[in-house]
């Protein structure tokens, strides 16, 4: 017999509209953060003319911050985007990208002038010439690849907060300058303080930004399918419940192999592998953010067999629940 995670069937139309608060929903579990592992940072000091190549990286968002003069964000096939001073841009999956004081300029590789970026270090840049200066605060925030899911790689190349965005967010715009600041405090600690602040400034940046993604749903295609976005929110608040492909797709309204296929296009994997992340993305935070004991973890997300929630695990993560909690395998 096929287990119902729950018996609320709400047979509502799919293609119906959303329902107030919906969006928001779908969007603060966007706000949940990938928790940093790591974050390499530096300060750039330009003089045009100057262009520097970023390769994509992967398991790692991407932050540039001006504090000081112009610059362009270019891409291929993306319109070019201009920066000026307070301006934000975030590339929440390390999109590959350009920055220049001109959007035609051909720059050089980014590992050329910054051969080693270790989470955890900083760096600088200065590269002269006789135009108008700039100063930049870039960041790689990376976080554990194997908690990420489909409904990030959704979100748009690249995130823009102008600087009147980022001023009504005094939190955000003081944790941006203090970082930027090249005589930013140092001590004990301060690996830890500074990727907590980079953490916090990434959250602090998405949440204008995903606010006005719910207000203008067709900028990302989930948000204006119902059926999927409650799926989405389901699954990411109430991932310890025994869900089947049936059952979530009875619990949306929608046949299974609808349910599927257009959940595969709007998320970019299928249901049970997003699933399937949400749970091991809670696991590894009851691992090393809480004392509750290994034995109890399987339950807490959803797994009714410790022994397949072991094999499952060291699946995804390559490594024993006890191996990540020690933390040996992810700090090498």
């Amino acid at each position: 017999m096929e287990t119902v995670g729950t018996d609320r069937h709400d047979q509502r139309d799919p293609l119906d509209p959303p329902r107030e608060g919906e969006h928001e929903d779908l969007l603060s579990e966007l706000l949940r953060p990938l928790r940093l592992t790591g974050v390499f940072d530096s300060r750039w000091h330009v003089r045009a003319p100057w262009a520097i190549e970023g390769d994509a990286e992967h398991g790692c968002a991407v932050l540039h911050y001006v504090v000081e003069g112009a610059c362009w964000i270019t891409a291929d096939d993306e319109a070019p985007v201009e920066l000026r001073a307070g301006d934000l841009v975030v590339f929440p999956t390390g999109a590959p990208h350009r920055l220049s004081d001109r959007p035609e300029r051909q720059g050089v590789p980014l590992k050329a002038v910054l051969p080693e970026r270790q989470p955890g270090t900083s760096g600088e840049i200065a590269i002269g010439g006789d135009g108008p200066e700039g100063r930049l605060l870039c960041a790689g925030l990376h976080y554990d690849a194997g908690v990420a899911t489909g409904l990030h790689t959704s979100l748009p190349w690249a995130l823009v907060l102008d600087r009147h965005q980022v001023d009504r967010e005094p939190l955000l715009r003081d944790t941006l300058r203090l970082l930027a600041a090249p005589d930013r405090p140092v001590g004990p600690g301060d690996r830890l303080i500074t990727l907590r602040a980079f953490e916090m400034a990434l959250v602090l940046a998405l949440r204008p930004l995903l606010r006005e993604l719910a207000d203008n749903p067709a900028s990302l295609p989930l948000l204006r399918h119902p059926g999927i976005s409650r799926a989405v929110v389901t699954m990411a608040t109430r991932f310890a419940e025994p869900w089947t492909i049936d059952s979530l797709a009875r619990e949306v309204g929608m046949s299974r192999s609808a349910f599927t296929a257009a959940f595969r296009e709007l998320v970019g994997e299928s249901p049970a592998r997003y699933l399937s992340a949400r749970r091991m993305q809670e696991a590894g935070r009851l691992l090393t953010e809480t004392s509750l004991p290994q034995s109890a973890v399987p339950e807490r997300v959803g797994y009714r067999s410790a022994v397949g929630f072991h094999l499952a695990f060291r699946k995804w993560f390559g490594m024993t629940p006890g191996e990540y909690r020690s933390g040996e395998v992810r700090a090498a």
